[in-house]
């Protein structure tokens, strides 16, 4: 079992100490009940997560991170799904638990006594010590270890009079305000503009726009194994207790998190995922391949996607998830049923559009009959389901099986007494009947067989996937 010493999987941001003067605990609302059995009454757990190349992000279409890993596999153990909210401002975290937006928060809080006034802490499962990022001095390549070392700060007092930037609200600025006490003398500090990550100080660093950061210890040691030029072993706190939180009358769920948090760390999908996101060549490439800073980038055909989705007045986004659901963005995808390319569309399919089979492998072209077969079944769903929201999942489902099978659902939820007009509960449940013989040989169907489970999540997986890139691109503050 690997030693959970490691540092923490972001930063330890320090909201309550964002303003000292201000006693959070007095101004926060009182927590609302809502605890582990009304969660799973809802079917859902919620976090309140950050949006960084650890702990929650796209790579390459899909969402991944240390974190989301985590609070998955315990959603599954929990029995509900995982939704996740991207919280960004940290002042507005802890309100966002309290007031029921949100059921934990996965933000790598450090545990302090006064976040306990107002939230419970579960378990800690990782452990981080603050430490200095600075450029190695100029030549070092040619140099010796020890001549190295006579050009780098190892005594937190040669820090009085430099200059340190850091994440601004962070435990780190507060970290060297009290340094600057013990050391007996002046350290300039300086807090980022806002909605800087730690990552991109580290970056700074590393390419000369400042001398100096702080960073959790295996953020830092992470980065140096892609910026070689920087040092990061001058430590400047002893250990500090990273963990989840979550209201304080949850303890229903406060006692599963922390259950299901022991069996993770003395099993190994811990350590695989610790090392799955921490390894220095898997960052490299997740962060070369998809993410700086903040996302702005799905997948290599966006600007093509945002000029198709137009023409069918759909979210850009939401065709995207469509397109990772389809293909995983690979141009050249052929299935086992002969549907081609980005959009997975049927030779005969595209002729009906005029694009040959052979262009089905062209991105545009690919686009092109893709989202004119949407414009079709749309038409053919118009009149019949009234509401837009609806209506989209019914032409969503078309075009995974056929309109022709969605029209035998459609037909028996009205036989059997459910909604003709309304996907989720009524339909999708028809849908997937389709695959048992006495509802496929029913008088009403028209179409036969059909393995209605496959319509049935295509719809879920694409909405779903279509709100985590609505938040991530474009993060909701309440």
């Amino acid at each position: 079992m690997l030693f959970l010493s490691l540092g923490s999987c972001g930063e330890s941001e320090d909201v309550s100490n964002a303003d000292s003067s201000e006693d959070l605990s007095e101004i926060l609302p009182d927590p609302v009940d809502f605890d582990l059995d009304r969660i799973k009454e809802r079917g859902s757990i919620i976090a309140l997560i950050d949006n960084n190349s650890f702990s929650y992000f796209l790579y390459k279409g899909k969402p991944m991170g240390f974190e989301y890993e985590l609070l998955a596999t315990m959603a599954n153990r929990l029995g509900v799904k995982l939704e996740i909210i991207v919280e960004k401002d940290l002042n507005r975290l802890f309100e966002r638990l309290l007031n029921g937006e949100g059921d934990v928060i996965a933000h790598n809080l450090t545990v302090t006594r006064d976040r306990k006034k107002f939230i419970d802490f579960t378990d800690p499962f990782i452990y981080t010590r603050q430490v200095l990022i600075q450029r190695k001095p100029g030549g070092w390549k040619t140099m010796k270890a020890h001549e190295i070392e006579k050009g780098l700060i190892r005594n937190a007092v040669d820090l009085i009079g430099k200059e340190v930037v850091v994440r601004r609200r962070s435990s780190f600025y507060n970290r060297l305000v009290n340094l600057s006490d013990e050391v007996g003398g002046e350290i300039q500090i300086v807090e980022s503009e806002p909605g800087v990550e730690t990552e991109e100080l580290i970056e700074r660093v590393a390419t000369g726009m400042i001398d100096l950061t702080i960073a959790d210890k295996n953020v830092a040691s992470m980065s140096s194994g892609i910026y070689r030029e920087i040092d990061v072993k001058t430590e400047l706190t002893t250990d500090q207790q990273i963990a989840w939180a979550v209201r304080p009358n949850a303890e229903n769920l406060l006692r599963e998190l922390n259950s299901n948090l022991r069996i993770l760390k003395t099993g190994p999908i811990f350590n695989v995922l610790y090392k799955k996101y921490f390894s220095p060549g898997n960052i490299q490439r997740y962060k070369e391949e998809h993410f700086k800073d903040s996302i702005k980038v799905i997948s290599p055909y966006d600007g093509l996607i945002k000029e198709y989705a137009g023409k069918v007045e759909w979210d850009w986004k939401l065709l995207t998830a469509q397109i990772y659901r389809e293909s995983r963005f690979h141009p050249k995808a052929r299935s086992n049923r002969g549907a081609l390319g980005l959009l997975q569309v049927m030779p005969a399919t595209g002729e009906q559009y005029g694009v040959s089979a052979a262009n089905l492998f062209d991105p545009e072209k690919n686009l092109l009959a893709g989202t004119k077969h949407i414009e079709f079944l749309a038409d053919i769903w118009a009149e019949k389901v009234p509401d837009s929201l609806e209506r989209l999942k019914f032409v969503l489902a078309s075009y995974n099986v056929g309109q022709g099978h969605v029209l035998d659902a459609r037909r028996l939820a009205s036989k059997y007494g459910d909604d003709p007009e309304v996907w989720d509960g009524n339909v999708a449940e028809w849908i997937k009947k389709k695959s048992y013989r006495k509802y496929y040989t029913d008088p009403v169907v028209q179409f036969g067989y059909c393995r209605g489970i496959e319509p049935y999540l295509y719809v879920q997986d694409i909405l779903e996937l279509h709100k985590i890139y609505s938040q991530l691109l474009n993060p909701i503050h309440f």
